[in-house]
């Protein structure tokens, strides 16, 4: 088996503003390009055999800048949507702490960290098509490309690295862990910092820990 790193991208611009971003294909801030130079920083040191993003680019950059800093520009990149991050709905572009005042901070956290209630779903100038995601509907779509791409290049002994989002990882690492639904609502994963999975023979985590 070979070993997985996942990724959350650097702080993007509205993570810096403190707004639901989703679907919104904003940029990383500097603060965020800091925060990739310094996950690959980190990584030196690990080699990949293939690599794995979304279709957003504070996703594709981080995982950019990550290759860059290791020396490992040439290896393949794969892009999907199945990797964005969750959809937020009608909450996309609002601020969090505004709307945590308007709906309360219980409600708000709900939407945000629990496995099965999506936020709101209304037609919005960010939401045109009223879609809106669940962890759960995240992980409809992130678990079965995972399962069909990612683990078998795993299981033949590859190096594996995601860099991709807070709920689409947080739906990978509750499968790799086997959390509750309640445990995952406790789940966030920082910003630009590598969390390594080492696999036994078995496919069984022999170790999970942040570097």
């Amino acid at each position: 088996m070979g070993n997985l790193i996942l990724v959350r991208h650097g702080e993007s611009q509205w993570n810096l503003e403190n707004r639901f971003t989703g679907w919104v294909d904003v940029p990383l801030s500097a603060k965020g390009e800091e925060e990739a130079r310094a996950a690959g920083e980190k990584l030196q040191g690990y080699t990949f055999d293939k690599a794995f993003t979304s279709v957003l680019q504070r996703a594709k950059n981080t995982l950019k800048t990550i290759l860059e800093v290791t020396g490992q520009t040439g290896i393949e990149i794969e892009y999907d949507q199945a990797l964005n991050e969750r959809h937020y709905g009608a909450l996309q572009g609002l601020n969090k702490q505004e709307t945590a005042l308007k709906y309360g901070d219980e409600q708000v956290k709900i939407w945000r960290r629990s496995y099965d209630v999506p936020p709101p779903a209304d037609k919005t100038e960010l939401n045109p098509d009223g879609i809106s995601e669940s962890l759960k509907d995240t992980a409809a779509r992130t678990l079965p490309y995972y399962e069909k791409h990612i683990l078998p290049e795993i299981a033949a002994g590859k190096n594996i690295i995601i860099a991709a989002h807070g709920n689409s990882l947080r739906s990978i690492v509750m499968y790799l862990e086997e959390l509750t639904k309640e445990q995952v609502l406790e789940l966030n994963i920082p910003t630009g910092a590598p969390l390594l999975y080492v696999f036994d023979a078995n496919g069984a985590i022999a170790e999970h820990r942040y570097l």
